[in-house]
């Protein structure tokens, strides 16, 4: 597949999305909607590539849904902007919903170099990531409560898991931005980095997973995922049957050789 509004690169077992409108910080449209899905998709299928990385190109992460008219505005390329609330009601689901939905089917680490600001659907988008590394220049804010509206590319449900409750609501209440330092105090960025060393940094992180055990770390991805929904039992129920499986890996018999022969282990992901 051609892409026109993002790039995708694949390497060294990392997978990199890099948003592609810096001329509108990022703001997406249907057509970067769609690219982005697809990467995701062929990240996922792909048996090479065991990272995920998604940033923005320029001074922006991404600025939310592109509404300013023109070409590529996201309620007039695909149609007349809805009117009803009917049309409304389907209208996200068939359009901002599709990179979730796909995220939610992601086994795979996806990680956000965060470069610039985050903003309204562009900060949900950034909270989908499993981690987040600033750059010391980025800041995010649920700006929806400043045009009159709430999350609709799923804040209310990420942002609660990563940061609490209450700090959710007050971010969702007030919009107000969060810089790269207190992302970091309120755990909802791993760390922050100088600018110049967000990629390579993000990389490095993305290379020591790639090096891991891909079956194992796919499996406690959804496990810890699953747990959010599960009662304990449930939980220990989960991790009983994945461990099953994990144990009959290649890697999981590479794990404790290397370790009696005093080596780096050599994962083959299977």
């Amino acid at each position: 597949m051609d892409f026109e509004q993002i790039l995708y690169e694949k390497a060294d077992g990392i997978a990199t999305i890099t948003l592609n409108r810096p001329e509108r910080r990022n703001a997406f449209t249907p057509t970067m909607l769609r690219e982005w899905t697809a990467a995701l998709e062929d990240a996922r299928v792909d048996s090479s590539v065991g990272v995920v990385i998604v940033t923005g190109a320029g001074k922006g992460f991404c600025a939310g849904a592109d509404l300013r008219g023109g070409e590529n505005a996201l309620d007039e390329t695909d149609g007349p902007p809805p009117t009803t609330a009917a049309d409304f009601r389907n209208w996200l689901r068939d359009s901002v919903h599709y990179v979730p939905r796909a995220v939610a089917l992601l086994d795979k680490p996806y990680i956000a170099a965060v470069n610039g600001a985050a903003v309204g659907a562009g900060m949900d988008m950034c909270s989908m990531a499993d981690i987040r590394i600033f750059s010391e220049e980025a800041r995010v804010a649920m700006s929806y409560v400043k045009v009159g509206l709430v999350p609709g590319d799923g804040g209310c449900y990420y942002l609660p898991r990563i940061v609490g409750l209450a700090k959710a609501l007050e971010l969702i209440w007030t919009g107000d931005f969060v810089d790269a330092e207190e992302a970091v105090r309120i755990g909802y960025a791993s760390k922050a980095v100088p600018a110049d060393d967000l990629i390579p940094a993000t990389r490095e992180l993305a290379q020591r997973i790639v090096a891991g055990p891909a079956v194992a770390i796919q499996a406690a991805k959804q496990l810890v995922y699953r747990s959010y929904d599960s009662t304990v039992e449930q939980a220990l129920e989960d991790a009983n049957r994945a461990m099953a499986i994990i144990r009959s890996t290649d890697d999981s018999k590479e794990g404790p050789r290397a370790f009696a022969e005093k080596r780096a282990p050599e994962f083959k992901g299977r």
